[in-house]
């Protein structure tokens, strides 16, 4: 089976969507934020490991690229919402069908596997869209 070409670095479309959702924490925080407007508090409590700094980046990025909105209401103590913007809450369609897939996933597979996994597949098997899986590890 011939696979199709993938467009150049920077141009494919698959490439483009992990690059926003697919850094470090990105992915979640736009997920809470699917809910409706948070704080910095907030967020920090929904996610529990990620420290501040890490928040504070992230928001930022997200902000930057357009994902994201920061109002600060001139208040004491001040105060700060973080909500999706239109482009951010277009993300939906893509958590809805990774999470279908992932519970398909699971449900016939059993127990999660991280990235860096091997698949459990006889050699020379082909994955689901026709790539060739390396053998399994023997255990």
């Amino acid at each position: 089976m011939k696979r199709p070409q993938l467009p150049p670095l920077g141009e494919c479309p698959v490439d483009r969507t992990l690059n926003v959702i697919g850094y470090r924490w990105a992915g979640r925080v736009v997920y809470h934020l699917m809910d409706g407007r948070k704080r910095h508090g907030e967020l920090l409590r929904l996610l529990p490991g990620i420290s501040p700094k890490t928040l504070t980046d992230r928001l930022r990025e997200l902000e930057h690229t357009g994902f994201v909105t920061r109002e600060a209401f001139n208040e004491i103590p001040p105060r700060v919402e973080y909500a999706l913007t239109d482009r951010g809450r277009s993300l939906g369609v893509v958590f809805d069908a990774m999470a279908a897939w992932g519970e398909a996933d699971a449900a016939g597979h059993g127990a999660a596997r991280g990235i860096g996994d091997r698949p459990v597949v006889p050699a020379g098997e082909e994955s689901a869209v026709g790539w060739p899986l390396p053998p399994a590890a023997s255990g």
